[in-house]
């Protein structure tokens, strides 16, 4: 029996799960497979409408009744430092950036565990074991980069952004770095420099997965000029986050089937 891959992705809903960013709130998930000689054009499709990679996976919040979670890219002709951002760039010239394949090494693994125990304990991937990790780094189906941040003086890994290349910027799948360097900023500063490889490489936008009005977490993006978010199907320009609420109201998630018919998908027929 022949098995082939379905014409067009199928879409689902994962099981409602306590959520990370909100106590007492429980989140769900609208997920697609990533997969196949169109899976490019569909992640790049996909991020341009709110959602994100995890590792053959594109997901995308869809609560119930919860639409707290706004998917957020950096505008990079829109952008311009704040004097505590160029404080921060400042700060990391002792790092150099190395940009390699997507390859998990021993000392990427033993950095993500120290930031890991250091700064999210009781996560959902506390419990990564390094085989789970180089899964994380290595399977993916579309153009990736690991991006190393390396200390010039001692030679020693300080941070790592596994990052994805789309048509119209950089997606920061997942980025972690070394704890106990609080002056540094290095998220911050880890972000500022994709924006500085978006100028280089003439891409108009840096993804930087979801911002959510009332997580301490996550507030350290709306920072960031030339923040846009993906609200009712479209981009945004960010100029108040005070503006957004997370309140639950039972009509703030449109159903399923509305979500999964107003998605666009990307033209895959051959060209002649």
């Amino acid at each position: 029996m022949r098995h082939t891959l379905p014409l067009a992705p199928q879409f689902y809903v994962t099981a409602p799960q306590p959520c990370p960013y909100l106590d007492g709130r429980m989140e769900r998930k609208l997920f697609t497979a990533l997969q196949g000689e169109n899976a490019e054009k569909l992640n790049d499709s996909l991020s341009q409408q709110g959602f994100r990679r995890s590792q053959n996976v594109l997901y995308r919040p869809s609560c119930a009744d919860c639409s707290a979670c706004l998917s957020a890219r950096i505008d990079v002709s829109a952008f311009g430092p704040s004097k505590s951002q160029k404080r921060t760039i400042k700060r990391n010239e002792g790092l150099e950036r190395r940009a390699t394949s997507p390859w998990a090494t021993e000392e990427q693994y033993a950095l993500f565990r120290d930031y890991l125990d250091s700064r999210h304990a009781d996560g959902g991937m506390a419990d990564m074991d390094v085989f789970e990790f180089a899964a994380m780094i290595e399977e993916t189906p579309i153009r990736s980069r690991v991006i190393e941040y390396i200390d010039k003086d001692s030679n020693e890994l300080t941070g790592v952004s596994l990052t994805d290349v789309l048509t119209d910027g950089l997606s920061m799948v997942y980025s972690f770095y070394k704890p106990g360097l609080q002056r540094q900023s290095l998220g911050t500063y880890m972000i500022l420099d994709h924006v500085r490889i978006a100028q280089e490489a003439n891409l108009p936008y840096v993804y930087l997965g979801y911002w959510v009005p009332g997580s301490q977490k996550m507030g350290y993006k709306s920072k960031f000029s030339g923040l846009e978010v993906y609200i009712g199907g479209r981009w945004q320009k960010m100029n108040d986050p005070d503006a957004f609420s997370p309140e639950i109201h039972p009509l703030s998630t449109d159903p399923i089937a509305e979500q999964v018919a107003n998605i666009s998908l990307p033209d895959t027929r051959p060209t002649r």
